[in-house]
């Protein structure tokens, strides 16, 4: 089985990526999804006992938990240290089931891949990129953001260029979607029968 990482950063199109590749035949994890799961659930109480006050009925108060995280931004690291294994445990059985029922590719969707050195972990990677001014204008759309928090959360992201540079493949998400499903065709055209050797070594 070939093990097939998307990344981008924020605003770059990782989810309509993802939807597409879906669509195509291909199991995507999604690791955000899998921490917002993870935030009402496993991870809730970790969280609450390393930051008091996070978490509300059992749920961690995403808005509570960035204020804090503002306010020490040394927190990250103890965040990152409860929820990563977390996730890694997930994608592990994610991957572990494809196995077993004989799929040819598995698609890990990690918005901090190559941050987390997660990419030693795949056989492939595909970055999924946009112009500067697109991705902006993308964020700055959604519900909440303002300019000084998107600065924030690009701080603590790889340079597109950088991501761009180390990708096996590189998705131009800043036109249209039928050229972005195009490419995205031919990435896993260019794929199809070959195999991986990330399962065995990391995950199996």
């Amino acid at each position: 089985m070939l093990i097939v990482g998307l990344t981008g950063s924020i605003g770059m199109g990782k989810s309509a990526a993802a939807a597409h590749l879906r669509e195509r035949g291909a199991a995507v994890c999604d690791a955000d999804q899998v921490v917002h799961d993870l935030y009402a659930g496993a991870a809730a109480p970790l969280i609450e006992a390393a930051f008091p006050g996070s978490v509300t009925a059992g749920v961690v108060d995403r808005a509570r938990l960035a204020a804090m995280l503002r306010a020490d931004p040394g927190g990250f690291a103890r965040l990152e240290a409860i929820v990563h294994p977390l996730v890694r445990a997930t994608e592990r059985a994610f991957l572990k089931a494809e196995a077993a029922r004989g799929a040819t590719i598995a698609i890990l969707e990690v918005p901090l891949l190559f941050e987390t050195g997660a990419d030693r972990l795949v056989d492939v990677t595909i970055v999924v990129s946009a112009p500067a001014e697109v991705q902006r204008a993308r964020v700055l759309e959604r519900p909440g953001m303002t300019p000084a928090k998107l600065d924030s959360l690009l701080s603590r992201q790889m340079a597109d260029e950088e991501k761009r540079q180390r990708a096996d493949f590189v998705v131009d998400t800043g036109g249209t979607l039928a050229a972005t499903h195009r490419s995205l065709d031919s990435i896993l055209d260019s794929l199809a029968g070959r195999t991986g050797t990330a399962f065995a070594t990391h995950w199996e």
